[in-house]
């Protein structure tokens, strides 16, 4: 049997930006999308954030990708029609995809609300769908998704700064809450002040938690102690800031995503202190275990969030004004921006204008 060709696949004609090779260099990219089915919503694209994981994935660096990969989940928009049996959205309304969209529904996670956990769950790009084809992402005209994985968006939230809470929102958002790291007087690290952890500084401030930003970049003290209301900045290269807070943190939230030392993390938590990786290195870190069993200290991991807490997450950030700092481009800035994201080179979250600068 022939394969069919990406835009033959389903009725609905999609455009977008594609990955052919491990180059990750993005171009232009026909394809199609899934008639809308009695429980899908489709929507028109309006903004997509572009996230580290899509240049990994663009990359093949996780060794996932299958080409061609039409990357992004941080996409919102507003709704062009409805299936049948949808019961929360209707035409106009202004919604969002994150990180999934589908899952077993089945399992003990799905029952849970934490589809994120699901064996089964459905990438929003570069996975296998129900029936065989691949996810395309947001770096497209359109979305067609189930309305289970479908997030509303509150009409004060902005559009573009909010995209990037549908990964790097609920990515810092979810172990705060799960980890009990976001009781008022609590004292958290944010480790890296990059797309991530720039949002989980404003989330943990919200929630009423003291912040200590640690970084390797001392130039970002300015930014996270003034603009974005942290309490105290470490520079993680500073032995003599490091030992003076030693046993002060009774959690951390570590974002980066490039292969680090855990060991000076590990000395800033209190005894019965939790480390959170919510980065993903493309290589193993090494784990002192010593300090760990010294402490009673844990490490943990934390990856997105279900689908009960991403909406509840979005409602919290509307209600705190709570958005990701962002520089809005057009399409044809795609592969300058991922060069930017590679030498870190963004402030915060780089989010497409896809609605007036996709052009066919």
């Amino acid at each position: 049997m022939v394969a069919k060709l990406p835009e033959e696949e389903h009725p609905k004609q999609a455009f977008g930006w594609a990955a052919r090779d491990q180059s990750g260099l993005l171009s232009p990219f026909k394809f199609s999308r899934r008639a809308t089915a009695e429980k899908d919503v489709a929507f028109k694209v309006l903004y997509c954030g572009i996230c580290h994981s899509d240049l990994h994935m663009a990359k093949n660096e996780w060794g996932l990708t299958q080409y061609p990969l039409v990357p992004g989940h941080e996409i919102v928009g507003i709704v062009t029609e409805v299936g049948s049996k949808v019961e929360k959205f209707k035409v106009g309304d202004k919604v969002g995809v994150g990180c999934m969209v589908g899952s077993c529904h089945s399992c003990d996670s799905c029952h849970d609300n934490l589809e994120n956990y699901c064996p089964k769950m459905i990438l929003t790009y570069g996975a296998k769908n129900y029936d065989g084809t691949i996810t395309y992402g947001g770096y497209s005209d359109l979305m067609v998704a189930e309305e289970h994985f479908i997030v509303r968006i509150p009409d004060n939230l902005s559009l573009d700064a909010g995209a990037p809470l549908l990964c790097a929102g609920i990515t810092v958002y979810s172990p705060l809450r799960y980890f009990g790291l976001d009781k008022p007087g609590m004292h958290v690290g944010v480790v890296g002040l990059g797309g991530l952890g720039h949002v989980a500084v404003k989330f943990a401030k919200a929630m009423g938690v003291k912040v200590t930003v640690i970084s390797t970049s001392p130039n970002k003290k300015q930014e996270a102690v003034e603009n974005l209301g942290a309490d105290s900045f470490l520079v993680s290269s500073d032995q003599d800031q490091m030992q003076s807070a030693m046993g002060t943190l009774d959690g951390i939230i570590d974002t980066v995503s490039a292969v680090h030392p855990m060991l000076p993390l590990f000395t800033l938590l209190k005894s019965h202190g939790k480390l959170v990786l919510v980065g993903a290195p493309e290589k193993p870190l090494e784990l002192p275990v010593i300090p760990l069993i010294a402490g009673r200290k844990m490490v943990g991991g934390s990856c997105v969030g279900g689908m009960k807490e991403t909406q509840e997450m979005i409602d919290f950030a509307a209600k705190h004004n709570i958005t990701a700092d962002v520089e809005v481009i057009p399409m044809d800035y795609v592969n300058t921006a991922m060069e930017r994201i590679l030498k870190g080179d963004v402030r915060y979250r780089f989010v497409i204008d896809v609605a007036k600068t996709l052009k066919p």
